[in-house]
């Protein structure tokens, strides 16, 4: 039987996310390992579960070698035959210290955050590891045509590895639409459902609250995801005491069943700054709502403006505010239609089965490569 490891920077990532692919890869009959930095949601995998510290924003040079050296020990103990790979430090140490024990990879890239975000000499650091690590992979998928064409152009990975697939996909069983998709009542409800960081669009999300609230009363405007994590974009709880201090502006915390929250909103935002393909937006869209996004990177590969959400000019609180004001002064007709369009976009597109195929397939093939 073949042994697969997955490695990620948080258990919750795997928890929320990853879980329909292993249980489908175990179905196959592979033996599933599971790498990551123990927290609250480990204990929730049901597949054996390895810890190994990862800091994700930390820059010492010293965390990241031993990184790499607990990644290789692991490795090494396990024996996996393939590791499915995904965020910065797994794909640029875990590819390193597979290449050393010759264990064949699969690398997800599913958005460059920060440090592409806002370029500078960490960026190039940053591209030549990933030159490097993108040696060793028999596959790269990346969740967007632009990365994966960035990639490309900067040498940092080879043509003939790279793939586009769509996101992380979706349960289209779990996120499903209603029958009554806007409501006819009570206020007009927005929701931000994302980790709480900055480059999430927060402040710009909060600012186009307080603004809009100065104007009128009927609406609300509702955050909900993930405080204070490892990463140097997080948001403090103190930070959130404040953005949250006006009425109107609400913060609900964490959920494992955020299609409850996505249900009672009328419209769910996401004023990113570059993303993969923001899961919050594809899930939003699969359950009919209407959405508004910045235009940026993995954000416009979910929303086609004024056919299932609008789209704005990102770190603008004013252009947000300008399409969160058109949103609520469409009437519960067009609405519906946006809606819709979002749900059959999302079911053609990005059903979380065109994903698990994708990497049953590559792992398949690989297996069978690796005997000849």
């Amino acid at each position: 039987m073949a042994r697969i490891a997955i490695v990620l920077n948080t258990s919750w990532n795997i928890y929320n996310f990853r879980l329909p692919l292993l249980d489908h890869l175990r179905g196959l009959g592979y033996e599933i390992l599971a790498v990551a930095p123990e927290d609250e949601y480990s204990h929730r995998i049901p597949y054996p579960f390895h810890h190994i510290p990862i800091k994700s924003k930390s820059l010492n040079p010293v965390g990241d070698l031993l990184l790499f050296f607990n990644l290789y020990r692991v490795f090494k103990k396990t024996k996996p035959d393939i590791l499915l790979l995904y965020t910065i430090k797994p794909n640029v140490y875990g590819n390193l210290a597979a290449h050393l024990l010759g264990i064949k990879t699969v690398s997800n890239i599913a958005g460059l955050g920060a440090l592409f975000i806002n370029p500078g000499r960490v960026t190039k650091l940053a591209k030549w590891l990933y030159r490097l690590a993108m040696k060793v992979p028999v596959k790269v998928f990346f969740q967007n045509n632009e990365d994966m064409e960035m990639f490309i152009k900067e040498g940092l990975v080879s043509k003939d590895i790279a793939e586009r697939i769509p996101g992380s996909g979706v349960d289209l069983a779990r996120f499903h639409c209603s029958s009554d998709i806007v409501k006819k009542e009570g206020k007009f409800v927005f929701l931000l459902l994302s980790r709480m960081l900055w480059d999430k669009g927060v402040r710009e999300y909060v600012e186009a609250a307080r603004l809009l609230l100065r104007k009128r009363t009927d609406v609300e405007f509702q955050l909900l995801g993930f405080l204070g994590s490892d990463n140097p974009q997080a948001i403090s709880k103190k930070e959130m005491d404040q953005l949250t201090a006006s009425e109107g502006i609400i913060y609900l915390g964490v959920s494992d069943h955020v299609e409850a929250f996505i249900q009672k909103a009328d419209c769910v935002v996401l004023p990113s700054y570059k993303e993969g393909v923001p899961r919050s937006l594809l899930e939003a869209a699969a359950m009919a709502k209407p959405i508004i996004a910045t235009d940026v990177t993995g954000c416009r590969d979910v929303v086609e403006d004024g056919v299932n959400g609008f789209l704005c000019q990102p770190r603008d609180s004013r252009a947000l505010l300008e399409k969160m004001e058109k949103m609520i002064g469409l009437d519960g007709r067009e609405r519906t239609r946006l809606g819709n369009n979002g749900r059959d976009k999302v079911k053609k597109n990005f059903d979380q089965n065109i994903v698990i195929e994708k990497y049953a397939r590559t792992v398949r093939d690989t297996l069978v490569c690796g005997k000849k």
